[in-house]
């Protein structure tokens, strides 16, 4: 715009009419070159504008209709989640979510896995390798829209470990048996516990014409959706992962109800007849501010890890983040699987490119850097990695941070930032979309931002 307003004033007068212009193409120049918080001053334009409209529009605050109750079928969240609709399948008796707006159908699954960092090399490398297939199962169908890696910790309420001492612990009355049953009872709900979900997002629109052969409509859908999940169990198995049982409404409703409101966390856990229900599941209240949200009893901040390691780095270089202790988070990894012949073509293209802006830098007598020379191999590597079998993803990492406080917030973030540095990477606090955001990294319903 800066560029048009200049041509046309140079064009159309004087000297005198580019004076007159010269705001509104400087303006655009300023928008264009400088930096503000890491990005260019025209990319913030959109975050800002979106964020007032919500602002003024009262987009900002959500309230819970108590007397008013919701439609049938619907999962009480709100904000763009409140579309979400819940189907049960009659068959495997899991809930799928149908997002009516970007007509995908999603399924949840948790799984088990032994401690990734205490395994020896050799063992990594077996499970990173079977995880690369797991993905490119994923990819062949090309009816996958996406697939969300969500791990939570959780606070631990003490009926595990109680249930193990009242299972294979000897009870006799003895100094060591009394002293061992003190420490469960002290120690277990002061401690933490992980749980890991994958979720498995269908594009019914990339699979229409196969849901109108399966019966059309949900059923159709959740016809097609059956077929992968039977894929994805017998792949993770093959990568010695431990697949349990699909989520139920009952399931969901307290994921839902723990990311909202983690003060119940303990409750929910020890009384497993209560807040189970998925209409009543979503939050009370929600204020989002510029840079963070708040719930019913917890404040959250989203972070979103817009460089990954630029060097080689070993299988488990995740584990700061994931084994930071003392913080209430969730880490989600959102993988978008690309086409087997779109990604074929990006592939070309890049090559491409390279080839000739090196051919370009040796005219000129430029010469050649690390980064460019890295960037090469990488695409070199994502073919070969394509021609083997594998399958090309984008991926997108969100972590969301949650605490009592804000000054308790603050910390936590802090700590989670310094953990991201170890771990060879960059995060960035979200600004103007933490609600939205909180739905992608917090909830395991597949969704995008």
């Amino acid at each position: 715009m800066g560029i048009i307003t200049f041509v046309l004033a140079l064009y159309a007068g004087d000297g005198q009419l580019l004076i007159y212009t010269a705001p509104a193409w400087a303006s655009a120049a300023a928008l264009t070159w400088f930096p503000v918080g890491g990005r260019k001053a025209v990319e913030w334009v959109p975050v800002v504008l979106h964020w007032l409209l919500r602002l003024l529009g009262g987009q900002t605050m959500y309230r819970r209709r108590v007397v008013k109750p919701r439609p049938a079928g619907t999962l009480a969240l709100p904000g763009d989640a409140a579309a979400l609709r819940e189907y049960l399948d009659p068959e495997t008796g899991a809930v799928m979510v149908h997002d009516p707006h970007a007509q995908t159908l999603t399924v949840i699954l948790p799984v088990t896995h032994p401690a990734f960092v205490l395994l020896d090399p050799l063992q990594q490398e077996r499970r990173v390798t079977g995880w690369g297939r797991v993905l490119a199962t994923m990819c062949r169908s090309g009816r996958i829209a996406r697939l969300q890696v969500l791990e939570r910790t959780l606070p631990d309420s003490g009926a595990g470990l109680a249930q193990w001492w009242a299972e294979h612990g000897t009870d006799d009355g003895s100094w060591a048996a009394r002293t061992y049953g003190e420490l469960i009872d002290r120690a277990g709900p002061a401690g933490e516990r992980h749980a890991t979900t994958l979720s498995l997002a269908l594009d019914m629109k990339a699979a229409a014409r196969q849901i109108r052969t399966a019966g059309g409509g949900l059923r159709g859908g959740a016809a097609l959706l059956r077929q992968e999940m039977t894929t994805l169990v017998t792949a993770l198995r093959t990568a010695d992962l431990k697949p349990g049982a699909w989520f139920t409404p009952t399931d969901l409703a307290v994921a839902l109800r723990s990311a909202y409101d983690p003060g119940v966390a303990n409750s929910l856990d020890r009384l497993g007849e209560l807040g189970i229900e998925l209409a009543t599941a979503g939050p009370v209240a929600v204020d989002e501010s510029w840079d963070r949200l708040r719930t019913d009893s917890a404040h959250h901040a989203v972070l979103w890890i817009s460089e990954w390691p630029r060097a080689l780095v070993f299988p488990g270089f995740l584990a700061p983040v994931l084994l930071s202790t003392g913080i209430r988070r969730a880490f989600s990894l959102v993988c978008t699987p690309i086409r087997s012949d779109q990604a074929a073509r990006d592939i070309r293209r890049k090559k491409t490119e390279y080839v000739s802006d090196a051919a370009q830098r040796q005219r000129i007598g430029q010469i050649e850097d690390a980064q460019q020379s890295a960037e090469y191999q990488d695409v070199l590597q994502q073919e070969a990695d394509l021609t083997s079998g594998h399958g090309v993803l984008r991926y997108t990492g969100l972590v969301s941070v949650s605490a009592p406080t804000t000054d308790e917030l603050e910390a936590a973030v802090s700590a989670i930032e310094q953990a991201a540095i170890q771990a060879s990477l960059e995060t960035r606090r979200l600004v103007g979309q933490q609600a939205q955001a909180f739905t992608v990294a917090a909830l395991p319903l597949a969704r995008t931002i």
